[in-house]
């Protein structure tokens, strides 16, 4: 005996199919969806209503909504950042024997979430779980405030303004053109700034949407962070390219995904397809 499908069901379908970047219009929809044409554009303008889908009036072409995003970023939210990047922290500490620290932001500071010793000698001791910096002090604390948008760098100046005088090294300025240096490398670097003889090299862990959720770093002597940077950073951008892939949804164009889509579309009904209406269109850290 067939169960039918709901139409919770082949909403759920089209979204899934939507997520492709290879399907947008709505023949290819219906047809991934394993839903009929009539069905499918009665759930996509359903879907636009409710700001979940949006379609272009010029090309006809269907994308995800804000509304989609929304859910999305929620679920990053749920994330333990400390559970997700502590494989991170360790392997980071035994291959290159210098302390590993993850930090966060919380408002305009940055916060230690974790932090992993090393087995060299000489340790950056100078921070602990639950220290705070404020934003740009410290490697893992600039990396977070690099990755957010000019707007915000520009207000967290201003605001952090009164606590940067507690460091004689650091100004407004100086963390701006540090900033600046940061997005064009892809990573940061501070050494003997914020502690003597010491220094840090920091990479940011975005959301999907690129805002900044942590910073892993690493923490040593001058000499041990600019003697091995390039293999430091590298090591960082592997180790957050394996954490943010395990923060976002699997690509839509991801085997699974295509072997789901050909089930249903081998699944879709072969009768006529009436003509489509009108759609309308909805307006919708640290070191």
């Amino acid at each position: 005996m067939t169960v039918p499908t709901t139409s919770l069901q082949k909403a759920c379908r089209l979204l899934r199919v939507l997520s492709d970047a290879r399907n947008t219009r709505l023949t290819d929809l219906a047809v991934a969806a394993g839903v009929d044409k009539a069905s499918a554009l009665r759930l996509l303008d359903t879907l636009a209503a409710e700001g979940f889908i949006e379609r272009d009036p010029d090309t006809k072409a269907f994308t995800l909504g804000p509304e989609w995003l929304v859910l999305r970023a929620a679920s990053v939210r749920r994330i333990d950042p400390r559970a997700s990047v502590r494989p991170a922290l360790i392997r980071l500490a035994q291959a290159f024997e210098d302390t590993t620290i993850l930090s966060v932001p919380s408002g305009w500071e940055s916060v230690c979430l974790e932090l992993r010793p090393g087995t060299f000698p000489i340790r950056a001791s100078y921070l602990d779980v639950g220290s705070r910096r404020p934003l740009g002090v410290g490697a893992g604390s600039l990396a977070l405030l690099a990755a957010l948008p000019d707007a915000e760098v520009e207000a967290t100046l201003h605001a952090i303004a009164p606590a940067l005088k507690r460091y004689p090294r650091i100004s407004a300025a100086m963390l701006l053109r540090e900033v600046e240096a940061t997005r064009a490398r892809g990573y940061a670097v501070l050494l003997d700034v914020v502690v003597e003889r010491m220094g840090g090299i920091a990479i940011a862990l975005p959301d999907p949407d690129g805002y900044p959720l942590g910073a892993i770093s690493i923490a040593a002597l001058n000499e041990r962070i600019s003697e091995r940077e390039p293999a430091l950073a590298r090591a960082l951008r592997r180790e957050a390219d394996t954490v943010c892939a395990a923060w976002t949804p699997p690509a839509p164009d991801s085997a699974a995904a295509r072997r789901r889509n050909a089930t249903m579309a081998g699944a879709a009904p072969k009768t006529k397809t009436p003509t489509a209406r009108k759609t309308r269109r909805t307006t919708t850290t640290d070191l």
